[in-house]
């Protein structure tokens, strides 16, 4: 066995995926570290399930990346509870370790002091709720579950609060027609749409007597990121044409998804009762270029049994990663340096947040929201998932190449960390055949 470079990556969807092929074809060992039994992240667990063919078409870039010579899968295992982060970055000696691990720890709504008490009780994160949605048929599905009602508030504003807002009316309104006696499923309503699915069958919509959902969002409607830009200093013209695309994909959802919308309002507090949140207490923002504000004599309050929040994810806290606030402390958000003594870089959505330079000049929008908006054409036509993926890879490849610019390891070094990959098949069942694996794996 000759010397040869040897990259750990931890999380193997799309981020990972595409450095771990980078990896392979420059002849070197990837060793993708992933925390479940699937590598497909927010493609499975946090892209909705009416996305089908979206999902198959990931799942199988993917595989593609994934079921590479030189490309060691090593699933269900967890940094920090299965492998200790000085046991990566010292013991096992890789020539460096890229964290590709994404973004699932959903913001905290921090206007409001105290709310995340009530968290499982009126309180649900956006992460969770759109986990349960899509697994939550599945046969055997232990995870959490969530009870939809009536009159839900969703605090969010982004692409990914559209889809929380969607969920809930689909629940509702199958719900009713069921009991009219009109059986259909979610994701063929959510094709269809509610609007139209009730007029098909005489179904006006007062005659269900629900209110639906009300999406909250601080800022004008016209301000959501739903639609963006990849030019950093958009022209007074190409702003306002991204503010009219943005008020016509909102007004598609309010109307063919039966949603309400409040802009220009921020949560600040709330009402419980019996240890349970039953509402928020509001008020109205006034906006001053980019800063936003409380007008005060504003508050109102919504009464409501389920709150969701959906204001954004941030990187899980590994033990032993420097931390800065909320995010990674990086020492450059630019090329995602972590620790170059080290060889530690970050790749994708583990970069995502406020003052990620490259992020910002999206919008902050992650890879899974851009995967989406280029497949329903948000952000320039032709766009499509492939452009995602080609973005993922160019970003890839200058951690790639600082990687490779190491030393390689020797044969005894090499064969440590087979030595390690190989103790870890054996504890979570895997065969070492990644094709093998994922066809006893695939999502329900």
């Amino acid at each position: 066995m000759a010397a040869q470079h040897v990259v750990g990556i931890i999380g193997g969807a799309v981020a990972g995926s595409e450095a771990a092929a980078l990896v392979a074809e420059r002849g070197a060992l990837a060793v993708v570290i992933e925390q479940n039994l699937r590598p497909y992240g927010k493609i499975e667990d946090g892209l909705p399930r009416w996305h089908s063919a979206l999902r198959d078409k990931e799942y199988g870039r993917i595989d593609e990346n994934l079921g590479r010579d030189n490309v060691l899968f090593v699933p269900g295992t967890a940094v920090g509870r299965d492998v200790g982060w000085d046991e990566l970055t010292a013991e096992l000696g890789l020539n460096a370790i890229i964290l590709a691990n994404g973004a699932w720890r959903d913001r905290h709504i921090t206007s409001v002091e105290g709310i995340d008490r009530f968290e499982g009780k009126g309180l649900v994160y956006q992460n969770q709720f759109v986990y349960w949605f899509n697994h939550y048929h599945e046969a055997g599905y232990d995870g959490p579950r969530f009870e939809v009602s009536d009159g839900a508030v969703v605090i969010g504003g982004g692409l990914a609060s559209i889809d929380v807002v969607k969920i809930i009316n689909l629940e509702l309104y199958a719900r009713a027609l069921r009991e009219r006696g009109v059986e259909i499923d979610v994701v063929e309503l959510e094709h269809k749409g509610i609007a139209e699915t009730l007029e098909e069958n005489g179904i006006a919509q007062g005659d269900l007597g629900l209110k639906g959902v009300t999406l909250f969002y601080r800022r004008r409607a016209e301000d959501m990121p739903l639609a963006t830009t990849d030019d950093p200093k958009p022209t007074p013209e190409q702003r306002a044409k991204l503010e009219k695309v943005r008020l016509k994909i909102l007004d598609k959802v309010l109307r063919k998804y039966l949603v309400n919308f409040e802009g220009q309002t921020v949560a600040t507090g709330y009402h419980e009762e019996n240890g349970r949140l039953v509402g928020l207490e509001f008020h109205r923002t006034a906006l001053e270029g980019r800063d936003v504000t409380i007008v005060p004599g504003s508050a109102f309050t919504v009464h409501t049994d389920l709150v969701v929040s959906s204001i954004g994810s941030i990187p899980e806290p590994i033990p032993g990663v420097a931390m800065r606030g909320e995010l990674y402390g990086f020492a450059s958000w630019d090329t995602g340096e972590l620790d170059r003594s080290r060889g530690v870089f970050g790749l994708g959505n583990v970069l995502t947040g406020k003052g990620n330079i490259k992020d910002s000049r999206k919008n902050a929008r992650d890879i899974t929201g851009r995967i989406l908006d280029h497949e329903l054409g948000l952000s320039g036509a032709g766009a499509t998932s492939e452009a995602v993926h080609a973005e993922a890879r160019g970003e890839a490849e200058a951690v790639v190449a600082e990687a490779l610019a190491r030393p390689a390891l020797d044969e005894a070094a090499v064969e440590r960390v087979r030595a390690w990959v190989r103790r870890r098949w054996e504890a979570v069942g895997y065969g070492g055949d990644y094709a093998a694996w994922m066809d006893r794996h695939r999502p329900g």
